[in-house]
């Protein structure tokens, strides 16, 4: 799965994180960018503030849409790996090898499920602070 900053790694949980952690930069700097692009009432004049807020939610909600995208993506290859390993475990219970590996994947799949909720937070915070700054300039379509 292609991310802007690179690619999303399903099997390395570490990689994993540190692809989504680029991938917030939006969100990330969300403030900064509300500060430097939407002007206060004294400098509304000079910036097509409605445009500022609008292009911004576009790219902020193609950021969200794209990481939630990505995250379930990798929960489904994670989750039919640990349905394998189940199987597989079912056939030899008594295979080591086998179990370890299961509670690797589950464990796995446990952290990426927990990014979900991240995620939700992430998005709630970054929505906040752009309703807060542009509300009076630009309101966003109802989501579905």
């Amino acid at each position: 799965m292609a991310a802007s900053g690179g690619t999303l790694n399903c099997e390395d949980f570490s990689l994993f994180q540190e692809v989504l952690k680029v991938m917030r930069t939006i969100d990330d700097r969300i403030v900064h960018s509300l500060n430097t692009t939407v002007p206060t009432v004294s400098f509304s004049g000079k910036v097509d503030a409605t445009q500022t807020c609008k292009q911004l939610y576009e790219s902020m909600l193609e950021a969200h849409l794209s990481r939630d995208k990505a995250i379930k993506s990798c929960i489904a290859q994670t989750s039919e790996v640990v349905g394998q390993l189940c199987e597989q475990r079912a056939k030899d219970s008594e295979n080591m090898a086998v179990i370890k590996q299961l509670r690797r994947g589950q464990t796995k799949l446990k952290l990426m499920q927990s990014e979900l909720n991240v995620e939700e937070v992430v998005n709630d915070r970054s929505l906040k602070v752009f309703n807060e700054r542009c509300r009076i300039h630009y309101t966003p379509p109802k989501v579905k």
